[in-house]
């Protein structure tokens, strides 16, 4: 649940249903590359655009967590409910660095103060979440959603590999690093466009039939692939490791996201909105 300051502010807020915009519906695809502030500043721009909805968003990594907080806020207190919300989450981010606790712990911890799961896997939430997580034993990645959503695979998808202990879900252990080319975002009537959230270009730059991934996605009105990445993203020190750094810091990488997605909006997209249905090729920004 949402602090107590964070529940009354953002009960306060319009309904969810202000979300639903009628120009440009997205799907989001959240990798595990992606440096979480900056995902942070992503969805906090695309919140302000009042001619772009988010029908769903499938994350991995420590963006699972953004994801979560992101639907349930929205889900609560529609665009300005999940800004609250996200914003409220980074703040404990922040400050987790003081608490002498297990990495695991810490992440549920947050996670558990910052959402109700009932919320987000209810069908009446505007935002269907997907999170990824990777079979510690088989290293197969499993797209968890729906009645299989759980405050458990939330935190595995965020959990670092060897870093931290996998998480034990229905008798097999799980935590983070899915690969990105193993999405296969659910197809969704009306969606417009999917954008992928990347610490670096996306591989995806061929036609849907000259790849696996883009096979599977492949549906009469197939949408558009974009891209958006973070053009200061290093390989070397993953956000993952350290998620929890200076306010200022976090900040600034936030309004690094919100201007890349800036750039995107502003991006002359009728083109695209004329493709033939099987052409997927990405767009970078």
């Amino acid at each position: 649940m949402l602090a107590q300051s964070a529940v009354s502010t953002i009960q306060s807020i319009t309904s969810a249903t202000d979300f639903n915009a009628k120009a440009r519906t997205i799907e989001i695809v959240l990798a595990n590359d992606a440096h979480a502030a900056f995902v942070w500043g992503v969805l906090d721009r695309l919140l302000d655009e009042p001619n772009c909805s988010v029908s769903g968003v499938t994350a991995s990594g420590f963006a699972a967590m953004q994801a979560a907080v992101f639907a349930y806020g929205l889900s609560v207190g529609g665009r300005r409910g999940a800004r609250t919300a996200l914003a409220n989450f980074w703040r404990r981010v922040s400050h987790a660095s003081m608490l002498a606790i297990d990495r695991t712990s810490l992440l549920r911890s947050m996670l558990e103060q910052s959402i109700e799961l009932k919320t987000i896997r209810d069908d009446d939430c505007p935002v269907k979440l997907r999170v990824a997580a990777v079979n510690a034993r088989t290293d197969a990645v499993k797209i968890f959603s729906g009645e299989q959503l759980s405050v458990e695979a939330i935190v595995a998808a965020a959990t670092v590999p060897f870093l931290s202990a996998a998480i034990e879900i229905d008798g097999d252990l799980y935590w983070g690093d899915g690969d990105i080319s193993q999405f296969s975002p659910a197809a969704s009537m009306g969606v417009c466009h999917r954008v992928m959230v990347t610490g670096k270009r996306s591989i995806f730059m061929a036609r849907c039939p000259d790849r696996s991934l883009g096979a599977t996605q492949c549906v009469p009105g197939c949408a558009p692939v974009h891209s958006i990445f973070d053009s200061h993203y290093r390989a070397g020190t993953p956000l993952l490791v350290r998620p929890w750094i200076d306010w200022g810091e976090l900040t600034d990488i936030r309004d690094r996201g919100r201007q890349c997605a800036e750039d995107w909006l502003a991006a002359d997209l009728s083109s695209t909105d004329e493709r033939p249905a099987n052409d997927c090729r990405t767009q970078y920004i």
